[in-house]
């Protein structure tokens, strides 16, 4: 990208990376901002590979396939690479077209691809089986040496809960869960709900603990509203006063590292240090 970028002017390239970043920091958490901030970009630069690609993912993050489609299907024009092909094919799938995705998975570019791309790709293609009814062969879709291997990879957890997913839905809830709790010790950084789908399968159910401690208090009243009903005959009732404890809740906001974000800022720094030799 920064190579890309530093063939357009000066000016013009900074305010392209400015959106970009905007891209890569929000596409995640507000994919419709994300999406406005990639339009910029590509009325700034639509000849950048990399400006296509981001409008490509914003687009597809929207559910805006045909869009996406047609970014991801530029971009690798320009570039020659396959490296947007299982995507490519899943723009496919948002479309309704899991018949088109499913020959692009036996394309000669998915050899070309890296591993990680060759797994992304059987996923699509499996998603591909559900989407047309097919349960039993996307569950063989998925058997493959990169499910069985006991290494865990970037892929690993998707792939494992993508198997048990369709286990389950096959109802094979035995083998779900192996697979569910399999996905959860490679899941790192929580890419996926394996533990909820997990805890779901045992039984076991989460309660707030705001609702727990609400019904506690509920009932303590009820209970004091028993005692003064039963004491009515006497002459005197005691009334006995609960304080309930405040609960102070803190939120701990991350900020986030945007890779982009440093590559828009080298880059700026080699143009000025190029002008500057220029200038001296």
């Amino acid at each position: 990208m920064r190579q890309e970028l530093q063939s357009l002017p000066k000016g013009l390239a900074e305010d392209v990376a400015r959106n970009l970043v905007m891209v890569a920091r929000l596409i995640d958490e507000e994919p419709e901002e994300a999406y406005g901030y990639s339009r910029v970009a590509l009325r700034l630069a639509s000849r950048v590979a990399a400006v296509r690609e981001a409008a490509g993912f914003a687009a597809y993050a929207t559910q805006r396939y045909t869009e996406a489609l047609a970014e991801f299907r530029a971009a690798r024009r320009m570039t020659g690479g396959v490296e947007l092909w299982p995507v490519m094919a899943d723009c496919e799938r948002g479309l309704g077209r899991p018949e088109r995705a499913l020959a692009m998975a036996g394309e000669a570019e998915v050899q070309k691809l890296d591993k990680a791309g060759q797994v992304e790709m059987r996923l699509v293609a499996a998603g591909a089986r559900r989407d047309m009814g097919q349960l039993d062969a996307a569950i063989v879709t998925l058997q493959s040496p990169e499910l069985a291997s006991h290494s865990v990879q970037p892929w690993t957890a998707r792939l494992r809960y993508a198997y048990a997913d369709a286990l389950q839905a096959a109802g094979r809830e035995d083998q779900a869960r192996e697979w569910f709790a399999k996905a959860l010790e490679a899941d790192k950084d929580g890419s996926t709900d394996a533990s909820d789908r997990l805890a779901e399968l045992d039984g076991v159910e989460f309660v707030d603990a705001f609702d727990t401690e609400a019904e506690d208090t509920e009932a303590a009243d009820t209970a004091d509203s028993g005692a003064e009903a039963t004491g009515a005959a006497a002459e005197e009732v005691t009334a006995a006063v609960e304080e309930t404890p405040e609960v102070e809740i803190s939120d701990e906001l991350s900020a986030d590292i945007v890779e982009a974000a440093d590559a828009a800022v080298e880059a700026d720094d080699d143009a000025e240090g190029e002008q500057g030799g220029k200038t001296a």
